[in-house]
């Protein structure tokens, strides 16, 4: 399948072990045309990363499945764009950087080639009003979230990660071809670290291009019909 043409649901990889992650991705990823889920990106974050390297990204790619590394970078331009340069070394489909590092930072890692499609993070899902505010910043998290947005844009990133309450007004403020990927994803109601969550259908309602689950999957009886279940949705 093009890489233009993934399916927009990414699957986290948010379990202990590297085992539990590879049969998660035999699981749901299947060859095309077969019968069942499809699902083309996975994310790995720091926890699995940092226990299993890039040994994990290789298997994972030799199962014919593509990777967000979710990993945040945030530092000085050079070692940011180093950073996207290694990521890049693994076959990584995208990589995250924090968009509050700046427009240079941005600007660097942007300029890495090859490099993965690079997603910079506006306002974790985890914070709201309240929190900003303890952190100093002036403003609505809305405001916040289009502000970093646009100087991630002007940098010349591929799309940001944000909640699904302000996709539109990226999309809106930076342009169609911009990229959205929405975390915090739930098929309901939840009482977990997550503050701005919504579920897929409001995900795509709302343009994002990618829409990231994890518990809802990993938690569920039977993953595979919960991924059903979440297609047939939207």
């Amino acid at each position: 399948m093009s890489k233009t043409q993934m399916k927009p649901l990414i699957v986290a990889l948010d379990v202990e072990t590297d085992r539990e992650a590879l049969a998660l991705v035999r699981r749901l990823r299947l060859p095309a045309g077969q019968a069942g889920p499809q699902v083309d990106l996975f994310k790995v974050g720091p926890i699995l990363f940092l226990k299993y390297g890039g040994a994990l990204l290789k298997a994972i790619r030799s199962e014919g499945a593509e990777i967000f590394l979710d990993l945040k970078f945030h530092d000085i331009p050079s070692v940011v764009r180093k950073s996207v340069e290694r990521a890049a070394e693994w076959g990584v489909y995208s990589a995250t950087i924090h968009a509050s590092g700046g427009a240079a930072m941005m600007r660097e890692a942007a300029a890495a080639s090859p490099r993965p499609k690079l997603w910079g993070v506006t306002v974790l899902t985890s914070l709201d009003q309240k929190d900003l505010q303890a952190l100093g910043v002036s403003g609505g998290v809305t405001e916040q979230v289009q502000r970093l947005a646009k100087l991630a844009a002007h940098a010349g990133l591929d799309g940001v990660i944000a909640s699904v309450r302000e996709a539109a007004g990226i999309k809106a403020a930076c342009g169609k071809d911009f990229q959205v990927v929405t975390p915090g994803i739930r098929l309901g109601a939840t009482a977990d670290d997550q503050k701005r969550t919504q579920t897929p259908v409001q995900a795509v309602q709302a343009g994002a291009d990618f829409f990231v689950m994890g518990r809802p999957i990993l938690e569920a009886a039977d993953p595979v019909k919960a991924v059903e279940q979440i297609y047939q949705s939207i």
